[in-house]
């Protein structure tokens, strides 16, 4: 339930959607993008680009460095700043196909693990993400599945230039 007051009363209202809903589709939007990773050549995934985006790994590293510790500090309140992440450090052991997909994994593990400790409150109070985005919590998750969505894209659009067809993207499971 959710409360709107209103000018007159308050109402508790149903939520649109859960906690474990929301965490449901978004494993299923990463259960889709760790399918993309595993359908780039080894080579191309490190390397290809078009138009001077970064290579699909490079994308993906932005993906690890938000999703994961961006749910942690949701759940702990503490937070790495956007200037320690990965990506904008560029320092990275990933320098392959399966230690990528291993930091896939253990990134899912982190956002299962840190999502089972928000209370349902947290979701509609303001947080200050990586020490400089603000909103509610529910927002910036969004924010995080949308990123990975407009990445996954990316990819997928350097798969079909490789001549590979792309998982679906709408099969979650």
């Amino acid at each position: 339930m959710t409360t709107i007051n209103t000018a007159t009363e308050t109402i508790l209202a149903p939520l649109f959607i859960n906690s474990n809903d929301l965490l449901n589709h978004w494993q299923g939007h990463r259960r889709v993008t760790r399918r993309v990773i595993e359908a780039f050549p080894e080579d191309e995934l490190f390397n290809y680009s078009i138009g001077g985006m970064r290579p699909f790994a490079g994308l993906i590293s932005e993906i690890t460095s938000m999703s994961g510790p961006g749910v942690k500090g949701i759940a702990t309140d503490e937070w790495t700043t956007i200037n320690e992440m990965d990506h904008h450090t560029g320092k990275t052991e990933v320098n392959s196909k399966d230690a990528l997909l291993k930091e896939w994994d253990r990134i899912t593990d982190e956002i299962n693990t840190f999502w089972a400790q928000i209370p349902t409150e947290k979701f509609q109070e303001v947080v200050l993400a990586f020490g400089q985005y603000e909103g509610e919590a529910y927002g910036i998750i969004l924010y995080f599945i949308d990123n990975e969505i407009h990445h996954r894209a990316q990819g997928t659009v350097y798969l079909r230039s490789l001549g590979i067809e792309p998982p679906a993207f709408w099969n979650r499971d």
